[in-house]
């Protein structure tokens, strides 16, 4: 049984039990896969029939230094909820800048440390061209202090958690929108991602909490706008999925299924849809650990990490990699409640690397964001060690003529590959022992798949296929088929 754009739709949006949602998930995934030219993943299971000496693999971000530190007047410890995205040139982000001296303890300040002056928390903007380094432009829209010379883009209602996004479906005044707000959703748009207005005085969502950062993005193939927010479900933080044809009238809130993994507070969630394979929305929720008591001597209770998680359709999360993806480390200022937050978005840096962002020593005066990078695609892995091991992938079309690999060998180590038809038996010329070894560190190895003849082609088109790989002391990030660069 094969389900629409339409019928998935209609699943996430009507009140059918999360049961009969799953049990018409399960239907559907017995059949090939359609991938066409789709970048493939491993940081589910959606590619992989089994996995034999191998395992996925998640790899932690590394540390690219500070890029911003919360030091003016109007922003301060307690600076958070952040968003960034690369529009064009121009690497945007926007944050909430807000300083509350009570949230310091004041025998924890290094000399020359202060904990400020309180302030009422704004929304601010700052930009890179490089995602490296970062400047506030004045953009003279609010007076702080009796100067307007800052980067302060929003204040008042909603800037406690305002979150921006680029809208690719619009232009003019409404090319950037972004939600915002406590208790109720509200939405704002703007021409030039720097002077907002809002759109309505009603708000866009009511059925949630909404007290940290929620998000909202367009999903192009969907061809709607998707929400994912914060409620609460017994006292425990957790989330929501919403979807909307205009940005203003939204179904009602679907909750997050996150399968039999245990119930953890998730402060925040950080979905963004990965710009190279957007049909997979990324998370990186913050952990809050309610009940730790941080041995920095902070005086509020908790300790916050960043965990990752990801999601085809917003509602049903896999949880597989419950270790976290950052921890606090060996900074005793971080080792305290709601810091580690990853800002939403994840960017490419460089031709081999993306970068997240982390919010760092909330609660102190050197409050800050942290550039982290991971190479291209590396957030999880298919690993084997020297022992080797093997993936085999799901059924699928293989309509293109080349393989795009990203992977990692040792000197001593290799990726074999071979095609297999419905029977499980190797092409004619597609077998273990056809095909090259492959081995080094690529980004983007193109291997040509070449059928002996015209003939054998249309028949690796036309039938169903899987494509057996296998490990020696190797990673593979991610595979794509395609007949183009």
């Amino acid at each position: 049984m094969r389900f629409s754009a339409m019928t998935r739709r209609q699943l996430l949006a009507s009140p059918l039990p999360v049961l009969a949602v799953r049990r018409a998930a399960a239907a559907a995934s017995s059949e090939p896969l359609r991938i066409g030219s789709d970048l493939q993943l491993f940081v589910d299971g959606y590619f992989i029939e089994s996995l034999r000496g191998a395992s996925l693999r998640m790899h932690e971000p590394v540390s690219a230094g500070r890029v911003i530190t919360f030091d003016k007047a109007w922003e301060g410890n307690v600076s958070l909820y952040g968003t960034i995205f690369k529009d064009g040139p121009l690497y945007r982000m926007y944050y909430r800048g807000w300083n509350l001296p009570e949230y310091t303890n004041p025998k924890l300040l290094l000399p020359g440390e202060s904990a400020g002056v309180k302030n009422d928390g704004h929304t601010c903007y700052a930009e890179s061209r490089d995602g490296h380094n970062f400047t506030r432009p004045e953009v003279g829209l609010y007076a702080y202090g009796g100067s307007k010379k800052n980067n302060i883009v929003w204040t008042g209602d909603g800037s406690h958690n305002f979150a921006p996004f680029r809208d690719p479906t619009a232009s003019g005044a409404d090319q950037y929108k972004a939600v915002g707000g406590n208790r109720k959703l509200f939405a704002w748009r703007s021409a030039d991602g720097v002077k907002w207005e809002l759109i309505r005085k009603e708000p866009i969502i009511t059925d949630g909490a909404f007290d940290s950062l929620n998000v909202a993005f367009h999903d192009q193939r969907l061809g709607r706008y998707v929400c994912i927010y914060r409620d609460f479900v017994q006292g425990v933080r957790s989330l929501k999925r919403s979807e909307s044809a205009d940005f203003l009238n939204w179904s009602a809130g679907v909750w997050a299924d996150y399968g039999s993994t245990p119930k953890e507070q998730l402060y925040t969630n950080g979905t963004t849809p990965y710009f190279r394979a957007p049909q997979i929305y990324l998370a990186f929720p913050k952990r809050y650990v309610n009940w730790r008591v941080p041995p920095s001597g902070q005086p509020i209770e908790g300790i916050s990490e960043s965990v990752f998680m990801t999601t085809r359709d917003g509602v049903h999360w896999d949880r597989r990699f419950m270790e976290a993806f950052i921890r606090p480390g060996r900074d005793p200022r971080n080792w305290v409640h709601r810091t580690n937050m990853v800002m939403t978005g994840v960017v490419p840096t460089a031709p081999d690397q993306i970068s997240i962002y982390v919010q760092r020593h909330y609660n102190f005066p050197s409050c800050h964001v942290e550039r982290m990078t991971l190479r291209t695609d590396g957030f999880v892995s298919v690993n084997a060690g020297y022992g080797g091991g093997e993936l085999l992938t799901r059924p699928f079309y293989m309509e293109s003529s080349r393989m795009v690999l990203n992977f990692a060998t040792s000197a001593a180590g290799s990726i074999r590959y071979e095609v297999l038809d419905e029977n499980g038996q190797p092409h004619p010329g597609l077998s273990i022992d056809d095909t090259p070894v492959i081995y080094g560190d690529e980004i983007e190895k193109a291997v040509q798949i070449r059928p002996p003849s015209k003939s054998a082609g249309s028949k690796l088109s036309a039938r169903p296929v899987r494509v057996r790989f296998r490990l020696k002391d190797a990673d593979l990030y991610s595979v794509r088929f395609t007949d183009g660069a």
